[in-house]
């Protein structure tokens, strides 16, 4: 993300990219951040042994990390498949984008709206411009 002592550039569109573990949110969040204006896209990150595939396609101008836990995963979906270790495995794929995120935010306990909002507040006040702004 650019820092606030670079603002972006008059016109420039801000690329928000939005990474986690399956059912954290990914698809609502982008779909709410680009209804009001922002250019955001999710990243299958969690299904690639590629850990800088985020950064590779499309690169970000900040990254949103959703979270959520296990129990709150499988309790959004009932998949028979969802073992701890394929759990793991996605939070271990997720590591190095977690690592370099602008920001987390917990899922479990929030709502869809929440989360947007709190991700807006957070872009707004680091400058982040949606697509009009």
């Amino acid at each position: 993300m650019e820092s606030e002592a670079e603002p972006a550039s008059p016109g420039a569109t801000a690329v928000i990219k939005v990474v986690g573990p399956c059912k954290s949110g990914k698809s609502t969040l982008v779909a709410g951040l680009q209804s009001t204006g922002y250019t955001a896209r999710s990243c299958g990150q969690e299904h690639s042994d590629v850990p800088t595939m985020w950064q590779r396609i499309a690169p970000p101008d900040c990254l949103i990390f959703l979270d959520v836990t296990p129990e709150t995963q499988r309790a959004r979906v009932a998949r028979s498949d969802w073992s701890e270790e394929l759990m793991r495995t996605q939070q271990r794929r997720l590591a190095h984008a977690r690592q370099h995120a602008d920001l987390v935010v917990a899922t479990d306990h929030a709502s869809s709206d929440e989360v947007l909002r709190r991700v807006i507040g957070f872009l707004v006040q680091h400058g982040v411009p949606a697509t009009g702004g």
